[in-house]
């Protein structure tokens, strides 16, 4: 049974970073491109993030670029996301996700696995 497990969201003021964790167990980690994506009330899944099996190539949507990083660990089979000078317009319930191949997109329907999600609020 695979399973994702998302952690490290919670309450963080504008300007402030947090760091996400995505845990994946049931699946061969370094075989599966991750991804994150994120929704914030009212709106639609938007694609924040993505990283191959390798981690040599990622993608970033255009909101978050130069303040997202992205990575993973292959051998503690765990995602990361790094958020840096955090915004307001940041929160949102944030999911990771799993699909197999190379190819790297941040589009929802790709993706196979989902976690249930991490929620970050960020104050202004």
């Amino acid at each position: 049974q695979v399973q994702l497990v998302e952690s490290g969201g919670g309450l963080a003021q504008a300007g402030g970073s947090l760091r996400l964790s995505c845990t994946a167990s049931g699946l061969t980690f370094r075989e599966y491109t991750m991804a994150w994506f994120r929704q914030a009330p009212g709106k639609e899944r938007e694609g924040v993030s993505c990283i191959s099996w390798s981690g040599g190539r990622s993608l970033y949507g255009s909101s978050v670029k130069d303040r997202f990083t992205i990575s993973r660990d292959n051998a503690k089979s765990t995602l990361y996301l790094q958020i840096n000078n955090l915004k307001p317009e940041d929160t949102a319930m944030y999911y990771c996700a799993a699909k197999g191949g190379s190819y790297c997109v941040l589009s929802g329907d790709a993706y196979v696995y989902w976690g249930q999600g991490t929620q970050v609020t960020v104050s202004s």
